[in-house]
């Protein structure tokens, strides 16, 4: 009796949520934040050693306009963590910033995600490396915040701060979300109320576009 042979299943792709699949690589690929997109972009032309706070809600573009500038420059990436934001790993991070970056990188960049949660430690341990004094050379420190106030006076001087707001962006976001549902959804299917689905979210496109995600799991 000859043995049975499986056809074992074509694997493609794995499926991608839609923030992922969507998220903006590029610095003008952006929807809406004029002013951050303006400096980042003169900053990523012209990069020199410096310190900036993102400030703003969450889902409004701050950690990916980071991730966009560093690869624009292009420069090394070095990505803290809330979770592991300490003074041990600072300073690890910052005498790495001390060798050159790696090949074919211009730049450091050291992004603190959810730096407002940081230690006082580690905020102090920051304090001389965001100076002339000890400061790594051709290294742009980012710390990303929903609020700026958590910060001591003594860090707040030391960096320049970027408000990030989604007030501005409702027609680009239904723009993007028609782009979404049209390359998404199955062919002749009605799009949901984009408008609804944009307003309902505070024209915050992390969380439109994860509404929509929903919607197209019902067609």
């Amino acid at each position: 009796m000859a043995a049975q042979v499986l056809e074992m299943p074509s694997i493609g792709l794995p499926p991608q949520c839609l923030t992922e699949k969507y998220r903006p690589r590029r610095i003008g690929e952006f929807a809406g934040l004029d002013k951050p997109k303006k400096i980042m972009a003169n900053l990523a032309a012209r990069p020199y050693s410096s310190n900036w706070i993102f400030s703003g809600p969450s889902g409004t573009g701050k950690t990916t306009l980071a991730l966009a500038l560093a690869d624009a420059i292009p420069a090394e990436l070095h990505h803290i963590s809330s979770q592991t934001c300490t003074a041990v790993e600072i300073e690890k991070v910052w005498r790495d910033c001390f060798y050159y970056p790696q090949y074919g990188k211009k730049f450091h960049v050291v992004l603190v995600d959810e730096a407002d949660t940081m230690s006082k430690a580690a905020q102090d341990s920051l304090l001389s490396k965001l100076d002339g004094t000890a400061s790594a050379p051709n290294t742009i420190w980012i710390f990303t915040c929903n609020d700026s106030s958590r910060f001591e006076p003594r860090f707040l001087s030391r960096n320049r701060e970027i408000a990030f707001s989604s007030y501005g962006i409702a027609k680009d976001a239904i723009e993007l979300l028609s782009h979404v549902w049209q390359a998404e959804a199955p062919a002749g299917a009605p799009a949901p109320n984009l408008a609804r689905i944009v307003k309902e979210n505070n024209n915050n496109l992390r969380g439109s576009l994860m509404a929509l995600e929903t919607e197209l799991m019902l067609v």
